[in-house]
């Protein structure tokens, strides 16, 4: 079970990492994939600059659903917070509906993390340090 994480100066709290776009960027889907998990395996938050495409993100749940087992591994919670379409996609994109990947994406363990509340403006969620 996940415990809370305790820093050279004996606080104690919940770890969040923070991914950047361009580090993101130079990784294959599943090395993103095993990147996340590992992270919330570990009890830390993670959270992600750009988002993953919507074939990622299905395939993180896939993955995920294989590694849940009772008592080890509870899963993981999910909000995504998409930036203004007009602002990143071409005229283009958005006619062809593809849909663009930048967005802020905050992952966490299941058993920690609860979205209180989410709007187009805000992500609101507690977490806790079991």
């Amino acid at each position: 079970m996940p415990e809370a994480t305790t820093s050279e100066n004996g606080a104690d709290g919940v770890q969040i990492d923070l991914f950047s776009g361009s580090r993101m960027a130079n990784l294959t889907s599943m090395e993103k994939i095993r990147l996340i998990l590992d992270g919330v395996r570990d009890g830390n938050i993670v959270i992600l600059e750009e988002g993953l495409s919507p074939d990622e993100e299905s395939k993180l749940i896939e993955v995920t659903m294989a590694e849940i087992a009772p008592d080890e591994f509870n899963g993981i919670e999910i909000e995504t917070y998409p930036r203004s379409q007009t602002a990143d996609q071409s005229f283009l994109d958005r006619l062809m509906g593809r849909q663009s990947t930048q967005k802020l994406t905050v992952i966490g363990p299941a058993n920690q993390i609860q979205t209180l509340h989410k709007d187009e403006n805000l992500i609101s969620a507690l977490v806790s340090r079991r």
